[in-house]
């Protein structure tokens, strides 16, 4: 089996073939478009038979190439950048260049098994993609509101809209009607900038219209759980890339930082909190963690009864995360397999 690491950019992609103790055998360089991913399928397929492919996973690079490796029917792994450092800091050559990291990624992905298969992209790119562009719209928003206040306050002072109010349409109408009777540039351009946030408003509101009809057709179950709307949702569908890619719970809470590190020597066995993992998945469970706080059910009963055991408020909000963790994949999971109707046996709820 041979495996051919690629290393990708922007204009060129170069692949280096490894055997199975990580010895260079081949390499070649194409243009990074259709007809050089075809000639690189032909290099391989001409001189490997048996081969998997693995790229370094950086999406914007990577996607168009993996889509064309799976679509043909090739095995591809993504390997996480981080994985080539020591890759190449173990290599006997010297240096930095393509055909090195190309290997790195290689000897990589032999030396890390289980890592992420590729697969085609599903409906959970698309909501990513909504997700992403209103997270843009409401910081360019947020950031023109906060000069509009400034510009407001000149002109206005003591008597601007409250705080958080100016995404409303009545105070975006009401402002505007009192910059009409004040002249002046600075009155000119908060006019400007207030017919800027209506925009802005109004465009992530058609997305999260947009982006709730999408995850209540993906996603029932994890909508039924209590405190996740659906943006919430939708980031988890979308930062998930795929719950079947997680062969199990403990796998999706170590990817998404709720799985406790160890940190022990000997017979005293002691973990810590993890600091890395998908921090986009941590911070919708922890948003999740703390509505179920403030409403009546099992996870303000859990908190509780983890306090009642020693456990400061951090620590029972954290171990309440790590529950949820595993809720949340399981109710993926039962998504994902009815929109797939592919039978899966499936842990039981905590």
């Amino acid at each position: 089996m041979v495996t051919i690491g690629v290393d990708l950019h922007k204009h060129w992609h170069t692949a280096v073939a490894a055997d199975e103790r990580g010895r260079r055998l081949a390499e070649r360089t194409v243009r990074a478009t259709p007809e050089g991913h075809l000639e690189l399928l032909r290099w391989a397929r001409a001189g490997f038979p048996e081969r998997t492919w693995a790229l370094e996973d950086c999406r914007t690079f990577s996607r168009r190439l993996e889509r064309d490796l799976v679509t043909a029917g090739e095995p591809v792994v993504r390997v996480p950048p981080k994985l080539m450092a020591g890759a190449r800091r173990s290599a006997r050559e010297p240096g930095k260049s393509d055909p090195i990291d190309a290997l790195a990624v290689a000897r990589a992905a032999l030396r890390e098994p289980g890592l992420p298969v590729a697969r085609l992209d599903g409906p959970e790119r698309d909501v990513r993609l909504l997700v992403d562009h209103r997270d843009d719209l409401v910081a360019e928003r947020t950031r023109i509101v906060n000069r509009l206040r400034g510009h407001l306050h000149e002109l206005m002072p003591g008597e601007g809209p409250a705080p958080r109010a100016l995404g409303r349409q009545v105070v975006l109408d009401a402002t505007q009607a009192r910059l009409a009777g004040i002249d002046g540039t600075v009155a000119a351009i908060a006019t400007d900038l207030v017919a800027r946030v209506r925009e802005l408003t109004a465009a992530i509101d058609r997305l999260e219209r947009q982006v709730g009809t999408l995850v209540a057709d993906l996603a029932p179950s994890l909508l039924a759980l209590a405190g996740c709307g659906a943006l919430t949702a939708a980031k988890l569908l979308g930062e998930a890339a795929g719950i079947g890619r997680f062969h199990s719970s403990a796998a999706f809470a170590r990817h998404n930082g709720t799985a406790p590190v160890p940190v022990w020597s000997g017979n005293a066995v002691r973990h810590r909190l993890s600091r890395g993992g998908n921090r986009q998945i941590n911070a919708a469970l922890h948003r999740i963690a703390l509505t179920q706080l403030r409403l009546t059910g099992a996870g303000r009963d859990y908190v509780a009864a983890r306090r009642a055991r020693g456990d400061t408020w951090r620590e029972a909000v954290r171990m309440l995360r790590r529950q949820l963790s595993d809720e949340v994949y399981r109710r993926m999971r039962l998504d994902e397999t009815a929109r797939l109707s592919v039978p899966v046996t499936l842990p039981e709820a905590a």
